[in-house]
């Protein structure tokens, strides 16, 4: 995981809130192993949009 490239292409920057211990441990995640806070934060992103394929109206809603 540590070794994939991750933010390739164009980049936009976000702002959002966070609640402060997520801020903290995701510092803390980036200290221990030496990857960007960029990175992990775009590697979680990803993997949530692809478990919520739904949320863009990608896929149809099941009941």
């Amino acid at each position: 995981m540590k070794s994939q490239v991750h933010n390739q292409g164009e980049l936009k920057e976000i702002k959002v809130k966070i609640e402060a211990q997520v801020a903290e441990d995701l510092a803390l995640m980036s200290k221990n192993t030496g990857m960007p806070a960029d990175d992990i934060v775009v590697i979680a992103l990803k993997r949530f949009r692809s478990s919520h394929l739904d949320y863009l109206k990608q896929v149809p809603v099941t009941e």
